[in-house]
């Protein structure tokens, strides 16, 4: 990919893993990068990674990460030419595009008017069906209790209850009877409202067994749209994802085509450009798809579809924010081999995947052949509860999927991550599931079959072992060759579960 000086500099209004994975992007095309952080996040790896850091405020008040106008100041300090959003935060802010682009400045994402019609999933809805895309039987209209009760009644139960603004399962119920629908009414109606100060709702058919396939898109500014293949992310907790593959193992080459048809025909009817994801379920028996929605920012498993198709999708964002076109066409696009990414939380999955905080005393990432990790975190940083748990990604690259599951696994038994709860065992149990190596996990297996999951318990024998883990195992390993017990044998997680 050729570099571009277009784009000289380029501030990163986020934090963690993605701020760094986008320095990284942007200085490879030549871009001197500007960070910006919280007192809380003074110490992060974005913050050292930087060409130039400011800092926005304390991480408890609203101007920091949030605050539109303290990003457009640290642009205006820096001399920053362009503004990458990242993902969360202000990333799907129409109004913060629209700021950026008063200021002066290049925007690294679609046209505001483009993520204001996706951002709105009523409105997006009926931009679907006029465009042609499949969607579920719903209702989008006036959204009394007692027009979504007739609603409701036309499509049939289960049904999903969803806001009309946000996206990442906020506001969403599932309601498996008549008389659950009211409760869930308000309920979902009092989480937008606070969520996203919209209290709109909107109905959907829900399929309990649906399969959250979702497909990469890419446009310039000059009409051109392509799709970048799938990416397989049903494995999710409470309607958020935790493991994404590409490709999917439910699709052929025929289903391949036709949903990245959809894809684009959905994109093409915003005029789309930049990266963004168009989102479906899929009905595994039937092979029938639904436009779910579109997100319009970068992805958190973007990584996969790198690493299956070998572009560079930041690289790419840049150089279309500078008014390049695609440098391939659609026909030129393959995908070769497979790849997963996990995605690392501090959380414990065995109550209810609660956020943790703590010190990171120990951070040993796995190394070799198709390893890559995105990481925010560095050993000694302290994690808060101020910001999502989302610690790091590890994603993972072989010729085909047995051997993507068996170099995860391993990559996840040789990380080392102590001093706060993670979730790796949990991961380390999903992978190790005969449902994940058939892919056959849907959108609400984790919630269904592994509510009650808990982690193993850890041996006394083992516990002594592992005290020796800064020196490595002993120079005589025979014994615990035979050990069951010995750390240095398992590869279950133990050595990076991190429990405590």
């Amino acid at each position: 990919m050729t570099k571009t000086q277009a784009i000289k500099s380029l501030l990163i209004a986020n934090r963690g893993e993605i701020a760094v994975r986008i320095i990284r992007g942007a200085r490879a095309l030549g871009s001197r990068t500007v960070a910006v952080y919280s007192t809380a996040d003074a110490g992060a790896p974005h913050v050292a990674l930087a060409d130039e850091a400011v800092e926005i405020g304390p991480a408890e008040a609203s101007q920091s990460y949030l605050n539109a106008e303290v990003m457009l100041a640290a642009a205006r300090q820096t001399g920053a030419q362009a503004v990458h959003p990242g993902y969360g935060f202000l990333a799907e802010n129409a109004d913060f595009a629209q700021a950026v682009l008063d200021a002066g400045l290049t925007w690294v994402g679609p046209t505001p008017a483009a993520m204001r019609a996706m951002g709105d999933k009523a409105g997006a809805r009926a931009l679907m069906e006029a465009a042609g895309v499949p969607l579920l039987p719903g209702y989008q209209g006036a959204d009394t209790p007692a027009k979504l009760r007739a609603a409701a009644e036309e499509i049939g139960y289960p049904l999903l209850v969803k806001a009309s603004a946000g996206g990442g399962g906020v506001g969403m119920r599932v309601v498996s009877e008549a008389n659950e629908l009211d409760e869930a009414i308000k309920a979902a109606r009092r989480t937008a409202e606070a969520a996203f100060g919209d209290g709109r709702l909107l109905l959907e058919r829900y399929l309990p067994r649906g399969h959250h396939v979702e497909v990469q898109v890419l446009g310039d500014q000059k009409g051109n749209l392509v799709h970048i293949f799938e990416r397989e992310c049903s494995t999710q907790r409470r309607h958020q994802k935790i493991i994404e593959e590409s490709p999917s193992p439910l699709l052929d080459a025929g289903l391949r085509a036709e949903m990245g048809a959809a894809a684009v025909a959905a994109a093409k009817a915003v005029d789309y450009s930049n990266a963004g994801t168009v989102e479906f379920l899929l009905d595994p028996k039937t092979k029938d798809f639904y436009f779910l929605e579109m997100n319009t920012r970068l992805q958190v498993e973007h990584p996969v579809t790198e690493l299956v198709t070998g572009l560079d999708l930041v690289q790419l964002q840049l150089q279309i924010a500078a008014g390049e076109p695609l440098p391939f066409r659609q026909e030129d696009l393959q995908q070769t081999g497979h790849s997963i990414e996990c995605r690392i939380y501090a959380e414990d999955p065995a109550a209810g995947f609660l956020p943790q905080a703590g010190e990171v005393l120990k951070l040993e990432w796995p190394q070799g052949e198709g390893i890559r990790v995105d990481a925010g975190i560095v050993e000694g940083q302290t994690v808060t509860s101020h910001y999502d748990p989302m610690l790091a990604k590890l994603i993972v690259w072989a010729a085909d999927r047995p051997a993507a599951i068996a170099r995860m696994r391993a990559a996840l038994a040789e990380t080392v991550l102590l001093g706060l709860t993670t979730n790796l065992e949990f991961l380390q149990a999903v992978l190790a599931s005969d449902d994940f190596a058939a892919g056959v996990i849907d959108t609400a297996y984790v919630d269904r079959e592994l509510a009650e999951w808990a982690p193993p318990p850890i041996p006394l024998r083992a516990v002594a072992a592992a005290a020796r883990v800064d020196a490595g195992p002993p120079a005589d390993e025979s014994e615990l060759d035979h050990d069951p017990y010995s750390p240095w044998a398992r590869l279950d997680g133990f050595r990076i579960g991190g429990r405590g």
